[in-house]
């Protein structure tokens, strides 16, 4: 098979960090992965072996080591539903089916002693998830946790839907639902768990803080199609990323798909960057924890992302970058023709303005 288009080093201004415990973090999720019995036996081989505790060492090297484990597990479980459910399996094929089972997933992680899927090895990991986020976190935090896998669950039939009639959504739908069937949302609340704190609402839900998590999860899910395109287009059946999309949509090669993609994530780190900054300026010591957590999750998504066996896949190998770049291939502030996400750039618009009148602070939309 012909090598496909390589992946330049991608920018980021953002520092490596790590657990100090990562190791053991990473050990204690394939333990835990055999224990519940996580996917079928073939999928589980791969997944413990592809650094996932890693992973979540990355997102949180400064966190709990409970909560990365939490975490690193909680991973390893959604790789259990979306290549076993999803990608893998008959029921990502079709999307009435899929929703019923991930809505009885669902309602054992609202009521894990609910009598249902008592056999089921996905159900029982999910208790027991559910379970350590109670102990972990506060009943908000667990609910939000539940709304984001309610999010995730409903994007992945959307993309079921696609998967059986071999379409190609536009950039827009593809952006819109990339920035949750990327798992990326679910993640969000154990960055406070992590720390022990909990965001007031107010903060949370403030308009600009929206966009940088918005922002953010972005960059991992644009990174992410980047680095595993070449393990997608070799594998059997459909698959969806945004190189596939630019080519479908735009009639672009693929070095061209690559190039498009790398400048569209590129300007989204530089508003990533700027929005956090401004935010910083004001905000409280939890708010200053969760923008800075938001970075460490960037950087450790790309630094798994260029490492891990999931994408590098030895026996074919990728064309991968092994180190990353200091400066954007595109700087412009102009906002990206995506209107699901082109409002994220108005924010730093709206500030400036405000500024000159004598205001302070990032202004709502």
């Amino acid at each position: 098979m012909e090598p496909g288009p390589i992946v330049p080093p991608i920018f980021t201004p953002l520092p490596p960090a790590i657990h100090p415990r990562h190791a053991q973090i990473d050990a204690q999720t394939a333990v835990w992965a055999e224990t519940f019995g996580i996917g079928s036996p073939r999928l589980r081989k791969r997944l413990v072996t592809q650094d996932i505790g890693t992973f979540a060492a990355r997102i949180l090297p400064e966190g709990r080591e409970e909560v990365a484990r939490l975490l690193a597990d909680f991973v390893l479980w959604l790789f259990g539903v979306d290549d076993g459910y999803c990608e893998e399996g008959e029921l990502g094929h079709d999307p009435g089916e899929l929703a019923g089972a991930l809505h009885r997933l669902l309602r054992v992680g609202q009521n894990p002693q609910a009598p249902m899927l008592l056999d089921d090895a996905l159900a029982d990991g999910l208790r027991d998830l559910r379970l350590r986020v109670d102990r972990y976190g506060t009943p908000a935090q667990t609910a939000r946790w539940l709304d984001a896998l309610r999010e995730y669950f409903f994007s992945v039939v959307w993309e079921a839907a696609h998967r059986r009639t071999g379409t190609v959504p536009d950039l827009n739908d593809y952006t819109l639902m990339r920035l949750y069937d990327g798992a990326t949302t679910v993640v969000l609340p154990m960055l406070e768990l992590g720390h022990g704190y909990e965001l007031r609402p107010e903060e949370r839900d403030d308009t600009a803080v929206r966009a940088v998590a918005e922002a953010a999860s972005f960059v991992i899910t644009w990174d992410n199609d980047l680095f595993s395109h070449h393990k997608e287009s070799r594998a059997d059946g459909y698959y969806l990323n945004v190189v596939r999309v630019l080519r479908h949509h735009e009639g672009l090669t693929a070095d061209e798909a690559v190039a498009r993609a790398v400048g569209q994530r590129d300007r989204a780190m530089v508003l990533f960057m700027r929005l956090r900054e401004r935010l910083l300026e004001n905000a409280s010591p939890e708010l200053s924890q969760y923008l800075e957590s938001l970075g460490h999750y960037i950087r450790g998504a790309q630094d798994w992302g260029i490492t891990s066996l999931r994408y590098t896949t030895p026996d074919d190998p990728a064309p991968l970058p092994t180190v990353f770049r200091d400066t954007p291939t595109e700087d412009s502030d102009q906002p990206l023709d995506i209107p699901a996400v082109s409002w994220w750039w108005d924010l730093p618009r709206k500030q400036a303005g405000t500024r000159a009148g004598g205001g302070a602070g990032l202004a709502t939309a």
